[in-house]
């Protein structure tokens, strides 16, 4: 696949790498650098996450981020990996589902063929969810404007009931068929990776299902026998980048050594796989 290939035919094949029992790895990226990290390593396709990419910007997760500045970083990776982008969108960067669909647009226009929008809210006193009906709504306009524009847009609808303490499984599976008949194409349930609770959403739920995983989750083999369709990093990776800047920052100013350092990329690797540029 090459950056030239249509948005129509990327997004065909992002959907065909959804498959139960075989599923897609995604090392969540949040800029160009690490999107082209990502692919290198060998991964199939590449999604944002809000969370890192929101720090990255100097912001806050949580719907705290200008729709136009996280559309842009999406516009920049999808111009620098030739494989598909998915675009974790928050809920939407927008406050009713015309607006949404004008996020979708956005999101088109930058290249990426696929979406996360979650249903929790946030601010004083929201939440935690949003109602199920107008989340519904808002999944709709999100399906309406990518059929619109004739690209077969992957929308991942999030449901945060564990991730937010808002519900177990059968309020999970009660959202996930209402997403579903408003047009999602997969299910992501954050938070949930007991595998009894794993299996019984995989059972339950009429489509592929999307498992957030990180330390002291079941390994991805275990989750692909579960039924799992795709499994994600989400936040966990720009944690733990940022984790060593915070440690490697420490130990230089309070001791004045560099063993953080050591098992970094070799400069003229990481250079090259970046683009290059001048010499030191």
């Amino acid at each position: 696949m090459t950056k030239q290939t249509s948005l129509r035919d990327r997004a065909l094949a992002f959907h065909a790498l959804h498959v139960p029992g075989r599923p897609l790895i995604l090392p969540n990226a949040w800029d160009t650098a690490s999107a082209r990290i990502v692919a290198h390593a060998g991964a199939a396709a590449v999604a944002t996450t809000s969370a890192g990419l929101a720090w990255g910007l100097g912001a806050a997760d949580g719907d705290r981020v200008d729709r136009d500045r996280a559309l842009g970083v999406v516009a920049d990776i999808a111009a620098a990996v030739d494989v598909p982008v998915s675009a974790d969108v928050e809920s939407g960067y927008a406050e009713d589902p015309e607006g949404v669909a004008d996020t979708i647009r956005a999101v088109l226009a930058a290249g990426a063929v696929g979406v996360n929008i979650e249903d929790a809210l946030y601010g004083e006193g929201a939440g935690p969810l949003r109602d199920v009906a107008e989340q519904a709504e808002r999944i709709s306009a999100a399906r309406a404007a990518a059929d619109a524009a004739d690209v077969p847009l992957f929308v991942n609808a999030r449901i945060d009931t564990f991730l937010r303490g808002a519900g177990g499984v059968d309020l999970t599976l009660e959202r996930a068929a209402a997403f579903r008949a408003a047009g999602a194409d997969g299910i992501f349930v954050p938070g949930a990776v007991d595998p009894g609770i794993v299996k019984e959403l995989v059972d339950g739920v009429d489509g592929p299902v999307n498992i957030m995983v990180g330390p002291g989750a079941p390994p991805v083999a275990d989750l692909a026998a579960l039924g799992v369709a795709r499994v994600s990093a989400g936040a966990g990776i720009p944690m733990a980048v940022h984790a060593l800047v915070h440690r490697a920052a420490r130990e230089l100013l309070d001791a004045g050594t560099y063993d953080s350092l050591a098992g970094g990329f070799d400069y003229g690797e990481l250079n090259a796989l970046l683009g290059g540029g001048r010499q030191r």
